[in-house]
């Protein structure tokens, strides 16, 4: 029981360092405070937030192997899939802000330029749509967590 704690433990860290940081890009990816130490604070915001997503998928995955429950149950229901699928989802759009984040460091650095007004809406609409994402998989797992909707 104690394993499971600490794996739980684990799991929740993770998922919460990755909401402050997907947060904190949310919130500093504007027009009107964009600048060079901007840029280079998301491009920093942004590796916390990949180390983190990391840190959940390995902490999920320690979970189902050494967990309680085990791996037969957990893999055998349709809300980690869920869970599993919007994540993915969620890491593949998230490479559209990072490859900005790093395209505006690059020209930043090179020239001073900062980047247009419409590339930082669309890079933070990108990140907003994560963020609201996240929310799905939150839901999944209370209900998996409760037994809801499992086989």
């Amino acid at each position: 029981m104690i394993l499971e704690s600490f794996l739980a433990y684990f799991h929740l860290v993770a998922i919460f360092t990755m909401v402050v940081f997907m947060a904190s890009e949310a919130a500093l990816c504007r027009t009107e405070w964009m600048s060079a130490a901007v840029i280079h604070r998301l491009v920093r915001l942004d590796l916390i937030y990949g180390i983190a997503a990391m840190s959940v998928v390995a902490a999920g995955l320690a979970r189902t192997f050494w967990g309680y429950k085990g791996v037969a149950w957990y893999w055998s229901q349709p809300l980690l899939h869920f869970k599993i699928a919007v994540f993915i989802a969620i890491g593949l759009m998230s490479l559209k802000p990072t490859f900005s984040f790093l395209r505006w460091r690059r020209k930043v650095v090179a020239t001073g330029e900062l980047p247009p007004e419409e590339e930082v809406r669309a890079a933070r609409r990108w990140v907003m749509l994560e963020t609201h994402l996240l929310g799905l998989i939150l839901l999944a797992a209370v209900f998996l967590a409760r037994g809801v909707l499992t086989r």
